[in-house]
């Protein structure tokens, strides 16, 4: 069903449509917080994006883990069902609108931190921990029947090469997106060979970026292609900085739809935006995306 001859249009900041409708987001469980006490805030919010001309949902798991659900209280069981239920609520909404597809979330290690490491990356932690954190939550994860996983923020080349590996494992199609500073990612790796970490990953459909600065989109959509041989993701954040404390976004601009022709020219085919973009932004950038989608 993921055809990519063509752009096709993401959703936004699930977060930023949740913090629309008054949802409380402290904690350190984020958006997960909400598929236990409000799953039906969730659905609103993939709804939203859906309305605003998104074709995919993307699962309220980035921050879901099973150590970080019992650390909160849950038990483990229950933490597994609601890791799946991410899923699930998403594929409920996504199936009133024919076509859409559903993408399971996979955030970084130092989401489940919850400290602001997945800004910065080197966790001081073993591929072994890694493996142990991220094997598990895909497995669920891909027993709840998502279309493909969003592996997404990833802030670390190191981390890469342990989530790679464990696509190919699972084998559900998936892409793979960088956060990025400049032609650096987060943890000071060049572009060139942190993509390059991707490349013979059976299971990967694009690679590219997300939750980054827009102006340093297209270069890193350039190097993914180029190195990958893929087709590319790109959705930006909306500027500013991350509160660790607060939990918080400080947002800057709103998304400059005259870079995204750039973006598609380059080979970029899955758009759309991150923390900060809301609905709103998301029905701008599926406007223009049908204005400048490459013949």
């Amino acid at each position: 069903m993921l055809d990519l001859n063509g752009p096709l249009v993401l959703d936004g900041g699930l977060s930023t449509a949740l913090e629309q409708q008054g949802a409380d987001l402290g904690g350190a469980l984020w958006t997960a917080r909400l598929l236990a006490d409000e799953p039906a805030r969730l659905a609103a919010a993939h709804r939203s994006f859906f309305d605003a001309g998104a074709r995919v949902a993307t699962t309220a798991s980035y921050q879901a883990s099973v150590e970080g659900l019992v650390a909160a209280g849950y038990g483990a069981p229950e933490a597994r069902h609601l890791i799946g239920s991410s899923v699930t609520i998403a594929r409920e909404v996504a199936e009133e609108y024919p076509g859409s597809l559903v993408a399971a979330s996979v955030g970084p290690y130092g989401a489940y931190l919850a400290d602001g490491s997945e800004y910065t990356g080197r966790y001081g932690v073993s591929a072994a921990r890694l493996r142990d954190f991220h094997g598990p939550r895909l497995e669920l994860l891909a027993g709840a029947g998502p279309d493909l996983f969003a592996v997404e923020t990833i802030p670390d080349a190191d981390e890469a090469e342990v989530l790679v590996e464990l696509l190919d494992e699972i084998g559900l199609p998936a892409w793979f997106s960088y956060s990025v500073k400049g032609n650096h990612t987060p943890a000071g790796q060049l572009l060139v060979a942190a993509y390059a970490v991707l490349i013979g990953c059976r299971s990967l459909v694009a690679a590219g970026v997300n939750c980054s600065d827009q102006a340093d989109v297209l270069g890193a959509v350039r190097t993914a292609v180029a190195v990958t041989g893929l087709p590319a993701v790109a959705y930006p954040n909306r500027g500013g900085s991350w509160d660790a404390d607060a939990k918080s976004w400080a947002y800057g601009d709103p998304l400059d739809l005259d870079l995204v022709a750039g973006w598609l020219a380059a080979g970029a085919r899955l758009v759309g935006g991150c923390c900060g973009n809301g609905p709103a932004d998301i029905a701008a950038l599926a406007g223009n995306v049908a204005v400048t989608r490459p013949g």
